[in-house]
C-alpha cells in the first residue's frame, strides 16, 4: 500500500481525520506551551525601561480616552522599511508596564514608539492646537480642548496603586510622592529632585507654556518619554532569547 492510498483513507474517513487533525494541534500546542511553565520571566529585562512617572501615566490615559491608538500603533516592526523609517524595532520590555499595551497595526498616521525628543514642546503644543498648521496633509482632529482642561492629581495615587495590582512595581514611596511629582514635573517652580530620584530620565518642565497643569501637559509629557527610555547605542540583545 502506498503513502497515497494511506492518504486517501485518512481524507475519506472524516472521524479518524478529526482524530488525527486534533492529536496534531494537541502535540504542537504542548511542545510550544510546556516550555512557558519553566522560564521565571518571558520579558527580557532592560536596562533604563521604568515605570512612568505620575504625570507621563496620566497623559498616556488620555492618549487612551481620546482613541490616539486608533490611527497611532506604538510598536515598530522588526523590518526594514519600519527600522528605516521609525528607528530601533520596538522591545517588549518597553511595553511591560503598558496596561493595555498600545501596540496595534493600523495606522492612519505614523508609529509613535520613538516620538521622545524627536520635536519640541512647542512643535506639539501647535500640532495639537491645529494639526494641519505643521502637518498640511494630516486627517487629525484638532485637540486644543485639552489646554484648558485641568489634569488633576486627585486621584493620581490610586492610579498607581491599580497598575501595581497587575504587576507595575511602584512602591509605597512612589505613591505616598505621586500627588508632588504629577505637580512638579509640569512646574518649574518646584524642586524636581525627588521625582527624578524615582524615575530616572524623567523630564521636568512646562510643556505646554501656560500656568498651572494642563491635560496637554499631561499628554506632551507622555509623548515625549516615548521611545527615550533605552539607550540604543549601547543596547546589545540577549543571545539567549
Amino acid at each position: 500500500m502506498s503513502i497515497l492510498d494511506h492518504h486517501r483513507k485518512i481524507e475519506t474517513h472524516a472521524t479518524l481525520l478529526l482524530v488525527l487533525s486534533l492529536l496534531v494541534v494537541a502535540i504542537g500546542g504542548i511542545v510550544q506551551i510546556v516550555p512557558l511553565f519553566y522560564l521565571e520571566n518571558t520579558i527580557e529585562k532592560v536596562e533604563g525601561v521604568r515605570p512612568y512617572s505620575p504625570l507621563e501615566l496620566a497623559g498616556r490615559d488620555i492618549y487612551v480616552r481620546e482613541g490616539c491608538y486608533v490611527c497611532h500603533s506604538l510598536m515598530i516592526r522588526p523590518m526594514r522599511d519600519e527600522v528605516e523609517r521609525y528607528g530601533h524595532y520596538s522591545l517588549a520590555a518597553e511595553s511591560m508596564y503598558d496596561h493595555p499595551f498600545q501596540w496595534g497595526s493600523k495606522r492612519t498616521g505614523p508609529d509613535l514608539a520613538r516620538v521622545g525628543g524627536r520635536y519640541s514642546d512647542d512643535w506639539h503644543v501647535q500640532h495639537l492646537r491645529d494639526p494641519k498648521s505643521v502637518v498640511p496633509e494630516s486627517v487629525m482632529p484638532p485637540y486644543a480642548f485639552l489646554f484648558g482642561r485641568e489634569a488633576s492629581p486627585r486621584h493620581v495615587a490610586d492610579r498607581l496603586r491599580a497598575d501595581r495590582a497587575v504587576g507595575v512595581p511602584y512602591d509605597e514611596a512612589m505613591i505616598a510622592a505621586a500627588r508632588a511629582d504629577f505637580l512638579a514635573q509640569a512646574d518649574p517652580g518646584q524642586d524636581p529632585g525627588g521625582l527624578l530620584e524615582r524615575y530616572p530620565g524623567a523630564q521636568a518642565r512646562n510643556f505646554d507654556g501656560l500656568p498651572g497643569t494642563s491635560e496637554a501637559d499631561a499628554l506632551i509629557a507622555f509623548l515625549q518619554v516615548l521611545g527615550t527610555m533605552v539607550d540604543f547605542s549601547t543596547f546589545t540583545p540577549d543571545p539567549g532569547r
